[in-house]
């Protein structure tokens, strides 16, 4: 059957390759490009882009500082000029938007997608319920409002650039075959520096591997975002300082989406330690790039097994995990639901998780999906 292409309003945050946080979603615009005529996407700013010819990009604003008054008139003088040309609207992440133009766009005969993956539930998100025609999520548990009009589509993971490197199964037998004499066993996060990060559980298990003599780093990718963030910034960094981490503990700072790759790349464990109940990209980027993964974030369980959650705050238990994975002992252990009896086999945990993504959060098939149903 021939794909009909559509003509398609995104409404999104920002539009910018370079964005550390949101650089992601020009991959998905110019996936969403391959399936559209026309593709018309409004933002609330703009940055360096560099998509298709049938894409348009209009911002609302806020890369030129103007005034929410003018966002909000620039935003009904958009969609009403752009109408002829689109027939569906995909709104991303931002329910008010649906609820600001939903009306115009049902008495236009519009159809309307929310996309959406966050456990809060608040008035904004029920009444863009009640304004959709269609809800997307990446899993069940990244919604929490009961609606007859969800989808669950997986996330949308780039794996042509998410990938493991080429050498790096020579590299990580080569640390096995040392016991990792004289080369770390690098670890790796990566998200806004926030409290519900819970990094300094992370780096209390950091010095309790240390103490154990394990031959680690870690490196913390992320900035904060609010004045409270950089706070805690400052006190993670001091409690690195005050705990002898100075050479183990990196924070590397924001780096774009692009720019995240090398760093799992080079990798061998990602930890995660939110708990926002809902599909972390980070971690499915990480699992992409076949890097085994801990986590606390209990709405993994499903994609990862039970042998990669870590459902605790106690940091010792976290080090015997994040030991385990690194240290594998020769006997069986059953992760993700297969059977691993040498240390070589962390390799084998890569594979399959990376299987994973591509199978159920790869971005083709993610946007294939969408366009199938907005159609």
């Amino acid at each position: 059957m021939i794909e009909k292409k559509i003509n398609l309003l995104i409404i999104t945050q920002k539009v910018d390759l370079n964005d550390p946080v949101l650089g992601f979603f020009h991959g998905w615009l110019k996936e969403f490009a391959k399936h559209c005529n026309k593709l018309t996407v409004i933002c609330l700013e703009k940055g360096d882009y560099e998509l298709p010819e049938n894409v348009k990009v209009l911002s609302l604003g806020k890369d030129g500082g103007e005034s929410k008054a003018k966002y909000l008139h620039k935003f009904y003088k958009y969609i009403r000029q752009e109408k002829d040309n689109y027939d569906s609207v995909f709104v991303h992440m931002n329910p008010i938007y649906v609820i600001l133009g939903g009306l115009f766009w049902r008495s236009s005969g519009k159809k309307i997608a929310l996309w959406y993956t966050h456990k809060s539930v608040d008035l904004k998100l029920k009444l863009a319920e009640k304004l959709s025609h269609i809800i997307f999520t990446a899993s069940k548990e990244s919604f929490r409002l009961n609606t007859r009009k969800l989808v669950v589509t997986g996330h949308g993971i780039d794996t042509e650039i998410f990938k493991p490197k080429d050498n790096q199964h020579t590299r990580l037998n080569e640390i096995l075959d040392t016991k990792g004499v004289g080369d770390k066993f690098n670890i790796v996060s990566v998200g806004r520096i926030s409290p519900v990060k819970n990094y300094e559980i992370l780096i209390d298990a950091i010095k309790i591997l240390s103490q154990d003599n394990a031959n680690t780093g870690l490196k913390i990718i992320g900035g904060p975002g609010t004045k409270d963030q950089k706070v805690y910034l400052e006190q993670l960094k001091k409690k690195v300082q005050d705990s002898g981490l100075s050479e183990v503990v990196e924070f590397v700072g924001e780096v774009t989406n692009k720019e995240t790759v090398k760093y799992l790349q080079n990798a061998d464990v990602f930890v995660n330690l939110s708990h926002t109940g809902s599909l972390d990209k980070a971690v499915l980027e990480a699992m992409a790039c076949g890097l085994p993964v801990v986590t606390t974030n209990e709405g993994l369980k499903s994609t990862l097994g039970e042998g990669l959650v870590y459902t605790s705050d106690d940091p010792k238990g976290l080090a015997l995990k994040i030991k385990y994975i690194l240290r594998m002992p020769y006997k069986a252990h059953d992760v993700s639901g297969i059977s691993y009896r040498t240390e070589k086999d962390r390799l084998a945990i890569g594979r399959v998780l990376r299987e994973t993504i591509i199978e159920d959060h790869n971005l083709s098939r993610l946007i294939s999906k969408l366009v199938l149903k907005m159609n």
